[in-house]
């Protein structure tokens, strides 16, 4: 394990006012979670068991299963209240992956790296053969392949030049870039861009999926994202009860891939010996988080609520340390922080670890679909008026650097506070601007304070996320450590305000 630097400094420099906006952070229990994580640290512990001991976790799987139920093992034994796998609404099938065995035995062997995807078929035993180019650009192309590939190992797609590797895999955050995302307006831009490319690409897929299942392929290799043999990988087929799964398909990594597509361009002999053995489950269709509580102490507000979380559920090619154990992990040592200095926060806290995110944020709209609305007007509960505030972490394991206000300014000088006495942990940046993706939006979405931190990129976009490089060792022990103290700030700090935090101003349509 690396050595740390010490994260209890003296405090001479923020001997400060930290009340701006009428909040004040407890400097005296700042500095005795600060102590409790040098001391006491159980991140690594807590990462390495939901990693290393329960593996990839997929909605659905057992994996994810065990691993909600270790959780919750955990979060018994700190003294956490109403733990409980709360059902949030029918998912569908689970899958497992049983075997994947890909080789190249001519013109000479070598196996290669590939991973399946998921809710795909699996082969019918061994397929050994020839594979067959097959990349088409329209409809019309595919008149060229109809009967012939029938049985085929069928390589789809074009080589991607990966590049020499110059550019740097992980990354902190500038003073530069942080000035950026501090003065950036509200709104993300260019994401609607995203999205009608994204569809695009998504309708072309399915209509050359289509295709090849009529031709009945045997199985489909695709070149990943990536390079260094990093491979990229997600679904190729439905999880839902009643879709359909996937043609067997494979996600082999570039290199690979190129060194394939070349040897066939140049007419040599090459043949592949491909075996994928997959498990549907189809037992339990639910779906479940996982919640736990540190009950209020202050009978005037102890039934107001301020939660953290984040998801659990991950992809398959890797072990969801970055994506999203980590985050998960943080979120668990935070709860497991304020039960060991016995602090009695005047709100209810309330963990929750997500699943179903990876398929559109499902467990945390679930969640709010049932504790907040009631009807199909949308009509609000009385937990909505009840609730404080949702802090949410999954975007990697890089350190904290700030906090979007998504829209929300009127928290500005609130959490402007809060950050203070931990800008020597490199935590000094509020942006008015939102940010999408994850477990925070479906509380957004109903006009409750739900906020994501800013986070360190690191080698997420580049390395790991939902990648088969997603796994313990590119995870930042240090980082996480960081993490653990930010929120414990953020989150005791909302538990102890006179006030719920503020909601966003909701424009009033007038007649």
């Amino acid at each position: 394990m690396k050595r740390i630097l010490p994260l209890f400094p003296l405090f001479l420099s923020l001997i400060v006012s930290t009340s701006l906006g009428g909040d004040e952070v407890d400097l005296q229990i700042l500095s005795e979670i600060r102590q409790e994580v040098e001391q006491n640290s159980q991140i690594e512990q807590i990462l390495s068991h939901l990693t290393d001991v329960h593996g990839p976790r997929l909605t659905g799987s057992e994996n994810l299963l065990n691993a909600s139920r270790w959780s919750m093992d955990q979060l018994r034994e700190w003294g956490l209240e109403n733990v409980a796998l709360e059902p949030w609404g029918e998912f569908g099938r689970g899958w497992e992956l049983e075997k994947l065995s890909l080789e190249m035995t001519e013109p000479y062997y070598t196996p290669l790296i590939g991973y399946a995807k998921a809710w795909t078929e699996s082969t019918e035993g061994v397929i050994s053969g020839i594979p067959v180019l097959f990349n088409p650009e329209e409809e019309e192309d595919f008149n060229e392949f109809k009967g012939k590939l029938k049985g085929k190992i069928v390589l789809f797609g074009d080589p991607r030049d990966v590049g020499l590797g110059f550019e740097p895999m992980a990354e902190r955050y500038s003073e530069e870039q942080l000035e950026e995302i501090r003065t950036a307006r509200v709104g993300r831009e260019g994401h609607g861009d995203w999205r009608r490319r994204y569809r695009a690409q998504r309708e072309w897929r399915k209509r050359v999926g289509e295709f090849l299942r009529k031709e009945e392929v045997a199985v489909v290799l695709e070149p990943g994202r990536g390079n260094a043999g990093t491979v990229f990988v997600g679904s190729g087929g439905s999880h839902e009860k009643n879709g359909e799964l996937g043609l067997p398909a494979i996600v082999l990594s570039a290199e690979h891939f190129g060194l394939l597509h070349r040897t066939l361009s140049k007419e040599l002999e090459l043949t592949l010996r491909v075996e994928l053995a997959s498990r549907v489950l189809e037992d339990d269709l639910q779906a479940y988080n996982v919640l736990g509580e540190i009950p209020g102490s202050d009978p005037a507000v102890s039934d107001e609520v301020v939660m953290l979380g984040g998801h659990l559920d991950s992809w398959h090619a890797g072990t969801g340390a970055t994506d999203n154990a980590a985050g998960c992990a943080v979120m668990l040592e935070v709860v497991r922080i304020l039960q060991a200095l016995k602090l009695q926060p005047r709100r209810t806290i309330r963990i929750a670890l997500w699943t179903g995110e990876e398929q559109g944020l499902l467990g945390s709209k679930g969640y709010v679909e049932r504790h907040f609305q009631t009807d199909e007007n949308g009509k609000f509960t009385d937990e909505h008026e009840k609730f404080s505030a949702y802090f949410n972490l999954d975007n990697g394991t890089g350190k904290i650097r700030g906090i979007y206000l998504q829209g929300n300014d009127s928290v500005r000088p609130i959490f402007g506070a809060y950050i203070a006495p931990l800008a020597d942990l490199g935590v000094t940046t509020l942006t008015v601007r939102d940010t999408g993706g994850t477990d925070h939006l479906p509380f957004d979405a109903v006009n409750l304070p739900a906020f994501q931190f800013i986070q360190d990129p690191v080698s997420y976009d580049t390395r790991t996320h939902h990648s088969n490089m997603d796994v313990y060792e590119h995870a930042s022990l240090s980082d996480l450590k960081q993490a653990s103290i930010v929120i414990a700030t953020f989150v005791y700090t909302t538990a102890m305000r006179d006030e719920k935090l503020p909601r966003k101003v909701r424009a009033v349509d007038s007649d």
